[in-house]
């Protein structure tokens, strides 16, 4: 796949968000706003690099050409390498065996330097809830991004500065079970969203004494399955934003205070 010059120069960006579920992309201008509607294709498994590096690049020829791109995929990344990712490593999705082989493929993986020699462009890989909180954050104060999807997802900025990276969802925080475990997708299909949303408030309650946040923001899939009745009473300063930060988010990392 070779791009010329003058499209290495265009600032429209590939932007897409891996999940545990679904990989989806789309093309976006220096504004945010999107040059086609996305396209979206079922996570495959099992799921080793160069796979995942196929599906992007696969998805990135069904799309108007950009000049970069960015991607949001679970787990810790630091500096475009993967050091653990929770769902990739399994044979078959979350919650299935997880594959010693995929581990240890993953585990110090430089998915930035594959895929920008893959797509022959610049490219930014980061966390997916840092992606998705890049597209809602004011950049003033204390902001921290929740995402709940096939498990949780956290982002924290201070002054729209991204702060390092910490894998709450691997946490303990009831019954001996992580934070993927206690509010992911399979116990909101188990719960039901009243009694699972009762439980995202508690993880909401828990968290603001430790982070006193200016603004938290609940993002992912699963955001808009939290009941009225539950939004209420988190206050104020707690907003619920649209899954599609994950791509808008996309663009505007670029452009994030160091």
């Amino acid at each position: 796949m070779a791009y010329s010059a003058t499209v290495h120069e265009t600032p429209a960006t590939l932007a897409v968000d891996c999940g545990g579920g679904g990989i989806k992309a789309s093309v976006l201008d220096a504004a945010g706003t999107m040059h086609a509607q996305p396209v979206r294709t079922a996570t495959p498994y099992p799921l080793p690099p160069e796979r995942l590096l196929a599906v992007i690049a696969d998805l990135a020829d069904q799309l108007p050409p950009a000049g970069r791109v960015t991607v949001g995929m679970p787990g810790m990344i630091r500096h475009g390498v993967v050091v653990t990712t929770p769902h990739y490593i399994t044979k078959s999705g979350p919650r299935t065996r997880v594959l010693p082989d995929l581990v240890a493929a993953w585990s110090g993986f430089d998915m930035r330097a594959a895929l920008s020699q893959r797509l022959e462009r610049p490219a930014m890989v980061l966390n997916d809830a840092e992606v998705h909180g890049a597209g809602v954050i004011a950049g003033a104060g204390l902001e921290l991004t929740l995402t709940f999807g096939t498990g949780l997802g956290n982002a924290l900025f201070d002054g729209g500065v991204l702060a390092p990276h910490q894998e709450l969802s691997q946490g303990p925080v009831r019954w001996g079970l992580t934070y993927d475990e206690y509010i992911g997708e399979h116990e909101r299909l188990r719960l039901g969203d009243a009694m699972w949303s009762r439980r995202i408030r508690r993880v909401v309650e828990a968290l603001r004494p430790v982070y006193l946040w200016d603004r938290l923001y609940l993002g992912g899939g699963n955001s808009r399955r939290v009941v009225p009745a539950v939004l209420e009473r988190l206050g104020d300063d707690v907003v619920v934003v649209p899954n599609s930060a994950g791509i808008i988010g996309g663009v505007r990392v670029w452009s994030l205070p160091s």
